[in-house]
């Protein structure tokens, strides 16, 4: 039942996000228009949230203990991680968000933070430079 529940949840919020998504306006050239890439990652998501209602999960085990707490902390990241864009510019949140990713899924603080300044660098590099997608490079009070 909660596999349904969740999926239908899912759905609701993915329709919800790709009708949102229609009404996006962007001021830089994108010839498909800011709408088509969320749009393309609401058919998927809605695809797979049906697949949730459908075939739910006979035995559900719900994680417990130490892999729950892990799975709340990844939630907070990506929730401070989006309020923390702006404010620090997107390389060093990226960079700080990849880490503390990485440290969550059990690597040592050395490999979290290198993967994560790498991660850092090559996402801006492919978003601002290859694709022209301007992105806050610095943090807010050196701008």
């Amino acid at each position: 039942m909660a596999d349904r529940i969740l999926g239908l949840l899912i759905l609701a919020l993915t329709i919800c996000y790709g009708w949102t998504a229609g009404s996006y306006q962007a001021s830089f050239g994108d010839p498909l228009g800011p709408a088509a890439f969320p749009q393309m990652l609401a058919v998927p998501t809605a695809l797979l949230s049906l697949f949730l209602v459908l075939r739910p999960d006979p035995d559900p085990a719900w994680a417990t203990g130490v892999p729950a707490m892990r799975q709340i902390a990844t939630v907070g990241v990506l929730i401070a991680y989006a309020f923390l864009l702006e404010e620090l510019g997107f390389v060093l949140a990226t960079a700080l968000g990849g880490s503390v990713m990485g440290r969550l899924l059990g690597a040592g603080w050395p490999n979290s933070a290198i993967s994560g300044a790498a991660m850092a660098v090559g996402l801006f590099v492919v978003f601002d430079t290859m694709l022209g997608l301007p992105l806050p490079l610095y943090p807010r009070f050196m701008s």
